[in-house]
């Protein structure tokens, strides 16, 4: 079998047509290096936002129901755009959505957690050769709802289903390509960090008030010891030189039971995105 890696997009990364086409490269690259793709992508741009904005337009407190759906649009704007860009140049490649993907959450709207990943669909794909395009931030409640996973949730989404999926690492794009020892936006003294395991990463995200990385994706990646990579996508002499590698040097955990459990997560507080 050939090995598996998950690359996540970000929305700043997929935030027009021409960066659409570069994510598109970098696909084909890891493609051409021997591994399947699972490309788990963010809404375009500021494509959430917008669409937050529209509902409170309308609403002063829109359902929360309502607003699963309506934001949930965003990610499949992005997955079904990136597989339509690998379709056209050549490359065998299928969308999935949260639900589709097999990502069972709890009932929570707005902010729900990852209880179960049923990836069949992807490994069948992954099976013929395809790229799996996936939707992050989302899946199908037990009560079989559209939920969302929170704010940076398709961060989330990548981590779980590189365990999932057995894959060998989750690899993540963003614009700024590493952690730092302080916010690079705030002081110019911020110098990146090559190496730092799961507690070291928590620890300089958890007082920002949007980490680079979700913290739940972080939490879960220790859980289960799944290797994270941090790419940029702004400098094309470093887009397949991490960065940042977080890791905890142990094996991966085989069990895929109760993905989020409330334990481990319990100290970590995420705000209600939509307020």
């Amino acid at each position: 079998m050939r090995p598996r890696i998950v690359l996540k997009f970000g929305g700043k990364s997929l935030s027009s047509v021409d960066k659409i086409h570069d994510i598109k490269e970098i696909i084909i690259h890891y493609k051409k290096s021997g591994f399947d793709v699972i490309a788990v992508v963010s809404a375009m741009g500021n494509t959430t936002d917008q669409l937050l904005s529209l509902a409170q337009s309308i609403s002063k407190a829109p359902p929360k129901r309502e607003l699963d759906l309506l934001v949930s649009v965003g990610e499949r704007i992005s997955m079904t755009l990136l597989t339509i860009s690998l379709v056209d140049a050549g490359h065998q490649a299928v969308s999935f959505t949260g639900s589709q993907s097999g990502i069972i959450t709890s009932t929570a709207f707005t902010d729900a957690r990852i209880l179960e990943v049923r990836p069949s669909r992807i490994e069948a794909a992954l099976g013929r050769g395809h790229v799996a395009v996936v939707a992050g931030f989302q899946g199908v409640s037990i009560d079989k709802e559209v939920t969302t996973l929170g704010r940076g949730g398709s961060d989330t989404t990548a981590v779980a289903l590189c365990h999932a999926l057995r894959a060998s690492k989750a690899c993540f794009f963003k614009d700024v390509g590493a952690l730092y020892t302080v916010n690079p936006y705030r002081d110019s003294s911020a110098a990146p960090i090559d190496f730092i395991d799961y507690d070291g990463a928590l620890r300089l995200l958890e007082n920002e008030a949007r980490p680079l990385l979700h913290l739940r994706a972080l939490a879960l990646a220790k859980k289960y010891y799944v290797p994270l990579e941090i790419f940029s996508t702004s400098a094309s002499k470093k887009m397949y030189i991490p960065g940042t590698v977080i890791v905890s040097g142990l094996p991966m955990d085989a069990s895929l039971a109760t993905i989020e459990d409330s334990e481990a997560l319990s100290s970590i507080q995420t705000p209600n995105p939509y307020r």
